[in-house]
């Protein structure tokens, strides 16, 4: 048996506890949750769908990643750390479509490209509508260099969201956890990370620019609350995270305003708060169950002003309303067949209500009618504001599920 003098035994108490210490500091500093995050608010109305997450975010100090030779900035071990937690959750995703030749059959071809967030370790993965919108095939690059396919399993067109399943066939996938987007602020450091012209797991880094903007999609949606950011976002960015400094995702990043194609340091996200009440519909159902109001709808334009002399510029007119919906209790009342206008292919019926508002919203235009009804459901009761003979009234309707795709 091997002795030890007494400063010896000292020296090896100190190291011991050293090495405690240290642990318990590492622990604390990227503790990993082994809690479930919810992502369906108490009023979703379905059954709630509870995300399996692999960690949680930053918390903590960051790590001292400096050596003698090499010393990093706070900033720059908070970026390095993020990207180091987080990039293994993002993903390349490439679609194929379907084109028909002269002989009408189908051929498949390249289709978009962009990026999406693995949101649960069972192989959910969030991302743009837009990208993945009229795939016949969709295709998963992870970080380990292997491609999957995957499949769209839910689209809310109007958020330009969607929600992709593919196997993890065993892997351990590492997750983005989410935070909040109504509490950023203008000047907020942001990261986002994704895969601009197909290289993959890029990061950039920037700033809130602005909150709250209002943005229509290519499809005539109107997206409220947008985050913009000066982040470097670029073709092949959409659907990707854009995060916090604390490692949880804040938006989608989604758009980008450019004269030339590229980046100009104008680009928008959706809020993950947008997305986390829509997510449990995407998973459970495929789609979101948002109210209606059944009228066939139709907006205002000069001509259709003019002709029906109409005292009012702007709004909706309810051409058709369905006999005997919950639109037509409540005492909305649709055009007359008799002064009926051809527009087009469409046939107009003159002599309705005109909506000019729902709730606390105006509405002038369809988008603004769908933006106002894109957080109810339905049995919800609104308040629709509408003119009739010249004045305006408020009828209390209760809203319809929409038995369409729209």
């Amino acid at each position: 048996m091997r002795l030890y003098s007494r400063g010896q035994l000292v020296f090896v108490g100190f190291c011991s506890a050293l090495v405690v210490f240290l642990i318990l500091f590492g622990l604390g500093t990227f503790s990993r949750k082994e809690s479930e995050t919810s992502a369906v608010s108490e009023t979703s109305g379905v059954e709630p769908f509870v995300l399996n997450v692999s960690h949680s975010p930053l918390q903590g100090d960051l790590p001292s990643l400096s050596t003698p030779s090499q010393k990093y900035t706070a900033e720059e071990v908070e970026n390095i750390s993020i990207y180091d937690l987080l990039n293994e959750a993002v993903v390349n995703i490439t679609t194929e479509v379907l084109i028909y030749n002269w002989f009408t059959e189908p051929i498949p071809r390249e289709g978009t490209t962009g990026s999406g967030s693995i949101i649960d370790t069972r192989g959910y993965v969030l991302t743009n509508n837009h990208v993945v919108e009229n795939a016949y095939k969709v295709y998963l690059a992870l970080a380990d260099g292997t491609q999957v396919e995957g499949e769209v399993i839910g689209t809310d067109y109007e958020n330009d969201l969607s929600v992709i399943k593919f196997d993890p066939d065993g892997r351990e996938l590492v997750t983005i956890p989410f935070g909040s987007s109504n509490n950023l602020r203008v000047g907020q450091k942001v990261l986002a990370i994704g895969n601009p012209f197909a290289l993959d797991r890029t990061l950039t880094t920037g700033i809130v620019s602005g909150l709250g903007r209002p943005l229509k999609t290519d499809t005539g949606y109107i997206i409220n609350n947008m985050i913009q950011t000066d982040a470097s976002i670029n073709p092949g960015n959409s659907g990707g995270p854009l995060i916090n400094s604390n490692g949880e995702m804040i938006g989608i990043n989604t758009l980008i305003y450019s004269p030339s194609g590229g980046s100009v340091g104008v680009g928008f996200a959706v809020p993950i708060d947008t997305a986390k009440r829509v997510i449990p519909d995407l998973i459970n159902i495929g789609k979101v169950n948002r109210g209606t109001i059944d009228i066939v709808g139709i907006q205002l334009f000069p001509s259709l002003v003019r002709y029906g002399r109409l005292s009012v510029s702007q709004g909706v007119l309810i051409s058709r309303i369905a006999p005997g919906s919950l639109a037509d209790r409540s005492g909305l009342r649709g055009g007359d067949r008799e002064k009926a206008v051809k527009s087009g292919s469409s046939v107009i019926y003159l002599g309705g209500d005109i909506i000019v508002g729902i709730g606390d919203s105006t509405v002038s235009s369809l988008s603004d009618y769908y933006s106002a009804l894109e957080d109810t459901r339905p049995g919800d009761i609104v308040q629709v504001t509408v003119v009739r003979n010249n004045k305006k009234v408020v009828v209390d309707v209760e809203l319809s599920e929409r038995r369409h795709t729209y």
